[in-house]
């Protein structure tokens, strides 16, 4: 019998944001990558966007990511065609069945469906109509099976734990392929737990597994004192109403 590749053995691809902030209903995507890589330890293929995102680009968001509101002026292109093209290249990877990877996918997800609401009035869902998008949240996957490990979780300290490199961290490129290798990493030291699961039923775990540890974050500020709401939406957050 022959014995099928499990997921993370097989084609992934992966997808990451730089912002002028962290705000997903304000901000503004100023770069973005897909990448691609057929199988582990293969050169990933690259594709990558610079944004003119039209909006001041705040000098705390230029430390992390390097990029200046004048270099994105001069070399940026307008959102509403790279935004078409973001999810066009979103919307290949379901249809050829390969899961995307996307460190706290309800950050750069959300991020681009506000920003295909804002340039092209359309919601990121339509381009998922006919073949549904499978996500692997390196985050909520390791939160999820290593729960109890002190320490934080940034894609940083993920590579750390899981003795992955980061070339250029905050480099919308390098930080995809640092969490593609991460979830792969992630997917071998717990195969007991993932190998039988395809990619679409954990796809559903991880909303599951989501929302109880936004619960137990909004448990934990409670107790804290942090007046912060924690949204347990996964992968993406829903459209907030327009105010009447």
């Amino acid at each position: 019998m022959a014995m099928t590749t499990c997921w993370y053995e097989g084609p992934l691809a992966a997808f990451d944001t730089e912002t002028t902030g962290v705000d997903v209903e304000t901000d503004r995507i100023v770069s973005a990558a897909v990448v691609v890589q057929d199988a582990p330890g293969i050169r990933p293929r690259v594709s990558r966007w610079l944004v003119n995102p039209g909006v001041p680009v705040p000098a705390e968001a230029t430390a992390v990511h390097g990029l200046t509101e004048e270099h994105l002026r001069l070399n940026g292109r307008w959102p509403a065609p790279v935004m078409y093209e973001i999810a066009q290249a979103l919307a290949e990877q379901a249809h050829a069945g390969r899961p995307v990877v996307v460190m706290n996918a309800p950050f750069d997800l959300t991020m681009l469906d506000r920003e295909l609401r804002r340039h092209r009035a359309s919601a990121l869902g339509r381009w998922f109509e006919s073949a549904p998008l499978s996500v692997l949240d390196p985050r909520v996957l390791d939160k999820h099976l290593d729960r109890y490990r002190k320490g934080r979780r940034t894609l940083t300290d993920l590579c750390a734990h899981y003795g992955v490199a980061l070339e250029g961290a905050h480099d919308a490129a390098a930080d995809a392929v640092a969490a593609l290798e991460v979830t792969r990493a992630v997917g071998r030291r717990f195969a007991s737990r993932l190998e039988r699961l395809t990619p679409g039923e954990l796809h559903t775990l991880q909303a599951v597994w989501h929302a109880a540890q936004a619960r137990g974050l909004q448990a934990w500020f409670a107790r804290s004192g942090v007046d912060e709401a924690v949204d347990p939406a996964w992968p993406l957050r829903p459209d907030l109403p327009a105010a009447a």
